[in-house]
């Protein structure tokens, strides 16, 4: 049974992670075009963020029902604002010497996205990965509540039947997760950081 609800999890957050990269990585390069909107679109994030996980779903459950996608849908929310604002953030710090040199060279806009932008921010968008995983890796755990499955689900049982072995087993399990997560995604962070060195190095 544990074993069974371990995996549900990891499949849970994994794709809420998936889907929330895709669509966050678009938006923060699409406001990187369009400063002015920027400060709209993180305060938009920002807001998201700050609703508590059990009023969100339960804004959610009258739309999409229970289960699966209800907390998934949650969990893609909670982790909009690290990677936005870290993919954002990654592409503005980018030296505008090395675009003008680009552009130089008679590199297209969207070259110039996939070959020198993207890369050189990647570091900046893997913190931001790194952040919003572990997070919702925790947020995973309350979604069980509208029948999402994972190890919040024991957690809930043990709640309900004063046992405090499912409780800790849940919890350390959820705490085992996160704690793999970081320590994955900050080796892949340092990684992409002394990539992003090298091809800034080459790029001046």
């Amino acid at each position: 049974m544990v074993w069974d609800l371990l995996l549900e999890h990891l499949w849970l957050v994994f794709i809420s992670i998936s889907i929330a990269i895709i669509v966050s990585v678009f938006i923060g390069v699409l406001i990187s075009y369009y400063p002015k909107s920027a400060e709209v679109v993180l305060a938009i994030c920002q807001v998201l963020m700050t609703v508590p996980s059990i009023a969100i779903l339960g804004i959610m459950v009258p739309f999409f029902g229970i289960g699966f996608t209800t907390g998934a849908l949650a969990l893609i929310i909670y982790s909009l604002l690290p990677i936005v604002r870290n993919t954002y953030t990654g592409i503005k710090e980018i030296s505008p010497t090395i675009i003008e040199s680009a552009t130089a060279m008679g590199m297209t806009e969207k070259r110039i996205l996939f070959k020198i932008k993207i890369p050189l921010a990647m570091p900046v968008i893997m913190a931001g990965i790194r952040t919003a995983a572990v997070m919702i890796v925790g947020i995973a755990a309350v979604t069980a509540y509208v029948g999402s499955g994972g190890l919040g689900e024991l957690i809930f049982q043990g709640i309900s039947r004063s046992s405090k072995e499912m409780i800790l087993v849940g919890a350390i399990g959820v705490s085992i997760i996160a704690l793999a997560f970081d320590y994955i995604l900050s080796r892949g962070e340092q990684s992409l950081a002394s990539v992003g060195k090298t091809r800034e190095a080459e790029n001046d």
